[in-house]
């Protein structure tokens, strides 16, 4: 039959516990299979169920930290164009950007070496897979 789904809001059921039941022993077994698992399981014990804790208890009520529309500012000597090109504030100059990496340098310098390996008639994916991955992370 299966485990059963879990349905929206107020119907929604656990469906974990029925694996966990499931997995308290084996079906079909051979001979001495049942008490080799009953130890594995002993000595590697599953997750408990945490009750009691929840998203509030851990982080606190993050609806304390929204500022309504019509709340002053937290903020009110910063204009609201500050780190933009326009407006009053400071420009996009104040936004750091990363700082020169001479490997990163090197690492991009060899990017046309890759594409023209990548563009060969007997060329392999995995070339083409390290070009596609330099590209990505590396910027180009």
């Amino acid at each position: 039959m299966g485990t059963p789904v879990a349905g929206p809001g107020q119907f929604s059921q656990r469906t974990d516990k029925a694996v966990g039941e499931a997995n308290r022993s084996l079906p079909n077994a051979d001979y001495g299979e049942q008490a080799q698992y009953q130890e594995q399981l002993q000595a590697a014990p599953m997750a408990r169920d945490v009750t009691g804790m929840n998203f509030n208890d851990l982080f606190g009520n993050p609806a304390d930290s929204v500022i309504g529309f019509g709340e002053d500012s937290q903020m009110p000597e910063v204009p609201v164009t500050d780190g933009a090109d326009a407006g009053p504030g400071a420009g996009s100059e104040v936004i750091a950007g990363m700082p020169n990496d001479p490997k990163l340098d090197q690492v991009r310098a060899w990017i046309p070496a890759l594409e023209w390996m990548a563009n060969q008639p007997n060329s392999g994916d995995s070339a083409r897979n390290l070009l596609r991955q330099v590209k990505a992370n590396y910027g180009m």
